[in-house]
């Protein structure tokens, strides 16, 4: 069985994937899925999170309404015969049909709001073995995040757009920070900045001063900005998620501080040269560490996590000690090496041996970095 979208991807007037390139896609993954059903011995995959129905569809539907959900207001069924299956209640599926799945050759399972009947529907449907990415009495575990790893040519168009568009929000931000503004009013400003070129948020750290040397993960409290501001977020389009921190000072940086900076956008180096097809996640745990000890900093490895693979996820997965994920091509990453105050981070891609940055901020002042002689993007700190 073919799948089909009927249309192409338009952004702001302009065809960011076209109708044939994205059938391509669809139809790859919609292979993938049947394939990886009938090696596992399984007679459907039902999904009802909402990373693992963006990349079914490639980015075209969005389920989520409540936004801190991990699930949306349907499901997808594929079956190893190649039956294609949505599952929503009847007050969803309107909409649903006209903006989300009217493009597309799913066919409708419609419940009333009060009888959501999908679990049931879908054992019924499959009349046998069936997983689901939430699993449930009936059903086995589907993992099937290895089948995200590798983007196609479209997921990464949709991506360089999200990075692009993220970045320019961010600096558009960051260069408009005034003394006195508070970390929610900072909060507020990168939301609008998204919220308006259609990207949401999906992760807030805002953070002034003393807080940003105190803590890896300060999430905005209200304190009032004096002297040092950080914006480190996340934020969501199509399904695909993009990280990016940057920082302001108003007056000259202490040498201290710069120098933290330059250590980190050194270890980033470090990821970013290691990030080659077949590294594992322990490998690169190691690489970080090594960096750290030569930039001087040894064990700050310790102190939080150095990010990892993103795609679908605002990580994937992260690097640790004993981990065993593998790189893949055409994967995406978002490495997060910081030391007491200073950090550097940003997405980008893995394609063909070269690292292409996602998340650019040319307008930005850059840093230095390098490993085994190559030269790798770092933003430093914008002097306001």
């Amino acid at each position: 069985m073919s799948t089909r979208i009927r249309r192409s991807l338009v952004v702001n007037d302009a065809t960011l994937v076209t109708e044939e390139a994205w059938n391509a896609e669809l139809e790859a993954k919609h292979n993938q899925v049947v394939e990886w059903l009938r090696a596992e011995r399984l007679d459907g995959l039902l999904l009802r999170r909402n990373e693992n129905i963006a990349w079914l569809t490639g980015g075209a539907v969005e389920l989520r309404v409540l936004t801190p959900s991990e699930t949306g207001v349907g499901a997808l069924l594929v079956t190893d015969e190649g039956a294609r299956y949505y599952f929503t209640t009847a007050n969803e599926a309107p909409r649903l049909h006209d903006e989300e799945f009217g493009y597309l050759d799913f066919e409708p399972v419609i419940f009333p709001w009060y009888d959501n009947d999908t679990e049931d529907k879908a054992l019924q449907l499959t009349r046998g073995k069936l997983a689901s990415d939430v699993p449930f009495p009936g059903s086995f575990p589907a993992h099937i995040a290895p089948l995200r790893a590798g983007l196609q040519e479209t997921e990464i168009a949709r991506f360089r757009w999200l990075g692009a568009q993220t970045a320019d929000a961010v600096t558009a931000v960051l260069q408009q920070l005034e003394p006195g503004l508070t970390e929610y009013a900072m909060e507020g400003q990168v939301a609008a900045a998204l919220l308006s070129r259609g990207i949401l948020p999906s992760v807030y750290l805002m953070a002034v001063d003393e807080r940003i040397y105190k803590y890896k993960h300060a999430v905005a409290r209200g304190k009032h900005l004096e002297k040092y501001a950080m914006l480190n977020l996340c934020a969501r389009k199509w399904g695909l998620t993009v990280s990016i921190t940057r920082f302001a000072h108003f007056g000259a940086l202490p040498a201290e501080l710069a120098d933290r900076f330059h250590a980190s956008a050194q270890v980033n180096a470090a990821l970013l040269d290691a990030s080659r097809v077949g590294a594992t996640s322990a490998e690169l745990f190691r690489v970080a560490a090594d960096a750290y000890a030569r930039e001087g900093f040894a064990g700050d490895e310790q102190l939080h996590h150095q990010g990892g693979a993103t795609g679908y996820g605002e990580r994937e997965w992260i690097a640790t000690p004993d981990g065993r994920e593998t790189v893949v091509n055409h994967q995406a990453f978002a490495w997060n090496p910081s030391i007491r105050g200073g950090k550097v981070e940003d997405t980008v891609l893995l394609r063909d041996g070269q690292i292409e940055l996602l998340t650019p901020t040319p307008e930005l002042p850059a840093l230095e970095s390098s490993a085994n002689g190559n030269s790798y993007p770092a933003t430093g700190v914008l002097i306001l």
